[in-house]
């Protein structure tokens, strides 16, 4: 069986070792490389190519969201999960906006954070409850009657029939995994909509893709 290959970014020694530690305990996980800052993490990344990378947010030389953003535009198919001591709205918009595939807090269960990696791991958006209640007050807030006069047009992305249907479940919150079963189609085949449709709209992540399949009024 293959491992997923894991990079672990954080400033705090004794977090990057006890992550390490947890994660290396799992069959099906291996941290292959750590570091200290988002710039020795994007060298680390660019050198190992891991599947997964869990990074902090507020680091000396290269912050977590900048970081984030540079990994995903030089390997988009590494997914980036976010794991901080912050809960600030700014911070998970801009994560989510860079690419990130999640976003969760330190003092999260660590059963449910081994969890957490092999849903991301399989393309699936990972937000705690309470980030994920702060995300859509953020939005509700910033989707104002200007937006909304101005709000995209769905004829502009040329979706197909069945992308647009697949678009109304990403934006009410369901998983691959979930649309798979409502649809009674393969996950391998539901995944292949949702890249279609990242790539129709111009984004490179869930978070992104709901923010403007909602916009589209989906």
């Amino acid at each position: 069986m293959d491992k997923i290959k894991i990079v672990i970014i954080d400033d705090q020694t004794l977090m990057r070792d006890g992550l390490k530690t947890i994660l290396d305990l799992e069959d099906d996980m291996e941290v292959i490389g750590t570091a200290e800052n988002g710039k020795k993490g994007l060298e680390i990344v660019e050198n190992l190519k891991p599947d997964v990378v869990l990074m902090d947010i507020r680091m000396p030389e290269l912050n977590g969201v900048e970081a984030t953003r540079l990994i995903k535009e030089k390997y988009p198919s590494t997914v980036v999960l976010i794991l901080t001591t912050f809960d600030d709205e700014d911070y998970i918009v801009d994560a989510l906006c860079n690419g990130a595939s999640g976003y969760m807090l330190k003092d999260m269960h660590g059963d449910k954070l081994i969890q957490a990696m092999r849903d991301g791991y399989e393309g699936n958006m990972i937000m705690q409850s309470n980030i994920a209640a702060k995300l859509a007050a953020r939005l509700s807030k910033s989707f104002s009657q200007k937006e909304q006069d101005n709000k995209l047009n769905l004829d502009d992305f040329d979706l197909t029939e069945r992308e647009i249907e697949i678009g109304k479940l990403i934006a009410s919150g369901l998983t691959n995994k979930d649309i798979s079963e409502k649809l009674f189609i393969s996950l391998g085949t539901v995944k292949n909509y949702v890249t279609n449709i990242y790539n129709k709209l111009g984004v490179a992540n869930r978070a992104a893709a709901v923010i403007h399949l909602r916009k589209l009024g989906l």
